[in-house]
């Protein structure tokens, strides 16, 4: 797939090591007529990303959005309001004082409710049925893009940036592709497969051929507060990273213990129930094998956690449903490499179209990670093509009731 780079605006002066080369975010706008809205999480990334645009003379306007803060639920843990690490109040603070320190203006919208529908329960919802859900990508995708480019365009803006670490180029027709990050340590392009055309064709990603320590000493030598930042580790709404205890507190009468069984059938131990477990695990297991067991597959429907040894991890067949494709290439017999985790490398594989958004993934070697719930992210080179929710098999589906809070 060929891609046509644009010219590159040469910025110099505002590192001692390094010029940064951007291109025109509008296509025939200079950037003192170019209105841009940064998605600002109050991070170290998307302040660069304002910093950087305000210092080439772009009319920036930040945006936050608020999804989620919490307070203990037990008693005796006191009243102190504590944070997530993603858009929740103290980052909400970070973003606010990141534009005070650029001199633009800041708006917070909140979208707690919408988060806890549309996030929060998929996620509850997703464990139960004995998945491994992404809570980031729904979060993209049923929240933060949409409600983004909405009150972008409500305030005259003629592009969305975020810091994500992914690069926006264009095919020699005109039309825009979404590739990986330069640095491929740092890539993200696999959180936001769920990129629709309207909103790839609407947004730009400044950060994407920069490294993180770049982008430090970027934030460094702009004056921005949050240099130092740590990186977002935990999900916003599972801080200390118990998610078991979300989804005790979302549906505690669906949790309930059951057996851990082998490949054939035979009883292995007790749990407390399957939501501790996904596939691929191997700690927290029962003991006295002769070998290291895996969880194999995860079966809600009879509350049992199937354990076997790492030959039976891999699949060379699996299915994803959901499929959003962006690219004009033809799926069926498509040969493209996958990435079916966030940390792993992609591998190579043939799709095949099985319509109603599902796609059957044909890998070429066995594959350990193909976790259930989880993205499988196809490419053609650097360039995202699509991609889709692994699907939970046939067998070990179940439609589980609980009552939002």
């Amino acid at each position: 797939m060929f891609v046509v780079y644009l010219k590159k605006q040469i910025v110099t002066g505002i590192t001692p090591f390094m010029d940064i080369q951007l291109k025109p975010l509008v296509a025939g706008k200079t950037p003192e007529d170019t209105t841009v809205v940064v998605a600002m999480s109050g991070g170290v990334d998307s302040s660069v990303a304002a910093g950087l645009l305000h210092k080439l003379g772009y009319k920036v306007i930040g945006i936050t959005l608020q999804l989620w803060d919490y307070t203990p639920a037990s008693e005796g843990e006191g009243t102190e309001k504590k944070f997530g690490t993603c858009c929740a109040l103290d980052d909400v603070y970070d973003a606010r004082r990141v534009c005070q320190t650029l001199g633009v203006p800041h708006y917070v919208m909140n979208y707690e409710s919408e988060f806890k529908d549309k996030v929060v329960d998929d996620f509850v919802e997703t464990y139960l049925a004995g998945a491994t859900p992404i809570p980031c990508v729904r979060c993209n995708q049923r929240i933060k893009f949409d409600s983004f480019m909405d009150k972008a365009k409500s305030l005259g803006a003629d592009i969305l940036v975020t810091g994500h670490y992914v690069r926006k180029e264009l095919l020699e027709d005109g039309t825009p592709v979404l590739c990986k990050g330069e640095d491929k340590k740092k890539d993200q392009s696999y959180f936001l497969f769920t990129t629709t055309p309207e909103q790839l064709a609407f947004s730009d990603f400044p950060l994407g051929r920069l490294n993180k320590d770049e982008t430090r000493a970027l934030a460094k030598d702009l004056g921005l507060h949050v240099h130092g930042k740590k990186d977002s580790q935990d999900i916003c709404f599972v801080p200390g990273g118990d998610y078991r205890e979300v989804v005790r507190k979302y549906a505690p009468e669906a949790i309930q213990k059951g057996n851990f069984i082998d490949e054939q059938g035979n009883v292995l131990g007790k749990h407390e129930g399957v939501l501790g477990y996904t596939v691929g695990q191997r700690k927290g297991l029962p003991g006295g094998f002769e070998s290291p067991m895996y969880v194999v597959e995860i079966r809600a429907n009879t509350h049992e956690v199937v354990l076997g040894p790492r030959e039976s991890l891999g699949k060379k067949v699996f299915t994803v449903k959901e499929l959003n494709w962006l690219s004009d290439q033809t799926i069926d017999g498509l040969e493209v490499t996958v990435k079916v985790r966030y940390a792993h490398d992609t591998s190579p594989a043939i799709l095949k179209d099985l319509g109603d958004g599902r796609v059957q993934v044909d890998m070429l070697a066995p594959e350990e990670q193909v976790s259930p719930g989880q993205a499988a992210v196809f490419y053609d080179d650097d360039v995202l093509l699509g991609g889709g929710w692994i699907e939970v098999p046939e067998s070990a589906k179940v439609k589980v009731q609980f009552q939002p809070a």
